[in-house]
């Protein structure tokens, strides 16, 4: 029951991405990304990936807008203007691969997640949980698996 629901979810989510996106599209590229009042069109792939995390969608394209998700908030000397949006890129990166059985990509990407310039550490722990929660389900008996999950916990202040 509940992985049918997350499917239907996660197709409804698809649907609405292709309503948003035409029109997306057919606005100006913002002349600066500051002015919050201007659609931001890269925040459509980091609002995109983020469904299809939580609802665990199609994982292929949760990779694929994490990628770009990185790819687009990095200059071209590997600056990092988007800090947050890139932790939470690799956040999902991380829940990708656990949910793929890469126990050991999945701890990398989370751990540089948590280590990244942020400026809000508490979004991203909650964030994280998702990636606390997938190594819980697939690699309950791991100790390296669990003891990144206690790190998440110290982080969300025990809980």
């Amino acid at each position: 029951m509940r992985t049918s629901l997350h499917s239907s979810l996660a197709a409804v989510v698809r649907a609405s991405a292709c309503v948003v996106r035409l029109p997306l599209e057919l606005q100006p590229y913002p002349e600066s990304i500051e002015n919050h009042f201007v659609v931001d069109p890269a925040k459509y792939d980091f609002y995109r990936m983020d469904a299809m995390r939580q609802l665990n969608g199609d994982l292929r394209l949760a990779g694929q807008l994490a990628n770009e998700v990185i790819r687009s908030g990095t200059d071209f000397d590997g600056t990092e203007r988007s800090p947050m949006r890139i932790a939470e890129a690799r956040v999902t990166l991380g829940v990708v691969a656990a949910r793929e059985g890469d126990l050991d990509t999945a701890l990398a990407y989370g751990e540089r997640a948590l280590a990244g310039e942020r400026k809000s550490l508490p979004s991203l722990a909650m964030v994280a949980s998702d990636l606390g929660r997938a190594l819980q389900t697939n690699y309950e008996s791991s100790s390296d698996a669990q003891e990144f999950v206690a790190h998440l916990r110290e982080l969300r202040g025990g809980q």
